[in-house]
């Protein structure tokens, strides 16, 4: 599985799984993954990264986040309650609980419209707060929740979790991000449960951040689960305004006031043994002659770019990481390995995609220096691994993929 979808797998909690040895590699690799969701996409992303707030911001949401009944009242919000008194015991990962979960439930129920809301589930303040449940307004059951949690807003993971990714690669239907008239950024996101649609399950989603560092994560479906459901409706039950207005209600502000305020994320040192960022790295490399970039992407130690020359679309990616002799040292031996004279290791591999694209095939080149930086380059006979084939073979030949891997560019500093 190529690295930016073992990042965003591994932060969407999906389940395709790695080998032994491909997961110590991922585990060397991650040091930046809990900051891009995306785009995944994830980096990054794909599949659900654009999925639920409560991934990313207030904790790993579960099976049972959906359990539970109780009709909604359908009326102006009430204020949050703040009359349980502080539990500093109880503090894991949240405020003081000074905010009931019965409180945030009840302003969750009062800011959606008119409609039944059952199947409710909501942590107070003591935990990361959020509030779920299972909304209907006449024309089918829809899942929905919000999460609440603190960030540094000049941080990374603010930065990241309010940017449209490249919809090239994401697939998505529509994607806004903007900045408000208090300096608030909101991203509006519309978009698939699952990259390669094998079913057309919907996740809309708003993600704000203001300048206070509070976030604000809405994510709702088309569908009475995020997965495992029939859909129950052609689209989610709310509009586009309708989730800027869940996100940005006031009505939310107490229990935001009661989370500690996030740690300034410090600014990300250099990669050690390796030299500068990968994407300007990659694009020197590329082909030029016949072949346009479609769109490119990717931060730090991680880039990809789409190439086109005329015969189909192909996706090339890298990932450089450092102090990995120790971690590959049984992946990078045996058969199908080479060392170099300067006793740089390399591995190359042809095999089919892994993503759900039709016809897909994955072509790679992995590298290890005898300094401990690994350099991986991999390349795809589609736009994005999660669509189909787009042309018989990748752009760049296998060849091309070991001249990128082996170059001095990537710890030059």
């Amino acid at each position: 599985m190529p690295f930016e979808d073992e990042l965003g797998e591994a932060l969407r909690r999906a389940g395709d799984g790695f080998t032994a040895d491909r997961l110590a590699l991922v585990d060397a690799g991650e040091r930046r993954g809990r900051r891009l969701v995306a785009r995944r996409r994830a980096a990054v992303v794909g599949g659900s990264v654009l999925a639920l707030a409560l991934v990313g911001s207030v904790g790993a949401y579960s099976g049972g986040l959906l359990g539970g009944s109780g009709p909604v009242n359908v009326a102006a919000p009430r204020p949050l309650e703040t009359t349980k008194p502080p539990q500093p015991g109880k503090m894991t990962g949240g405020g003081t609980g000074a905010v009931t979960a019965e409180g945030l439930l009840a302003v969750f129920r009062g800011l959606l419209p008119a409609g039944q809301l059952t199947d409710t589930v909501a942590r107070g303040t003591d935990e990361p707060p959020m509030a779920s449940g299972v909304f209907d307004d006449g024309n089918g059951k829809a899942a929905i929740s919000v999460g609440l949690s603190r960030v540094d807003p000049g941080g990374s993971n603010a930065r990241e979790m309010t940017r449209c990714g490249d919809k090239e690669v994401q697939g998505y239907d529509d994607c806004l991000a903007e900045q408000l008239g208090d300096g608030s950024r909101l991203l509006l996101y519309k978009g698939y449960e699952y990259p390669d649609r094998r079913v057309d399950t919907k996740v809309w989603r708003a993600v704000l951040v203001t300048p206070q560092g509070f976030q604000v994560d809405a994510s709702e479906w088309n569908a009475p689960a995020e997965k495992g459901a029939a859909i129950s409706r052609p689209n989610p039950p709310l509009t586009t305004a309708q989730l800027k207005a869940l996100v940005t209600a006031d009505q939310w502000h107490p229990a935001l006031n009661d989370l500690p305020a996030a740690p300034v994320e410090r600014a990300e040192s250099p990669v050690s043994g390796a030299g500068p960022q990968a994407g300007p790295v990659l694009q020197s490399l590329l082909p030029k002659d016949g072949v346009t970039v479609v769109s490119e992407g990717g931060e730090g130690d991680y880039a990809y770019a789409v190439l086109d020359d005329g015969k189909g679309k192909s996706m090339v990616q890298v990932n450089v990481q450092p102090n990995m002799r120790d971690l590959l040292a049984g992946y990078m031996a045996g058969d199908g390995v080479t060392t170099l004279p300067d006793g740089t290791k390399v591995k190359a591999e042809q095999k089919p995609g892994e993503k759900g694209g039709a016809g897909v095939v994955w072509w790679s080149v992995d590298t290890l220096r005898p300094d401990g930086v690994r350099v991986v380059v991999s390349a795809f006979n589609s736009g994005s691994q999660n669509k189909p084939a787009t042309r018989k073979a990748p752009l760049l030949t296998m060849d091309q993929l070991k001249e990128i891997a082996l170059s001095p560019k990537w710890t030059t500093p």
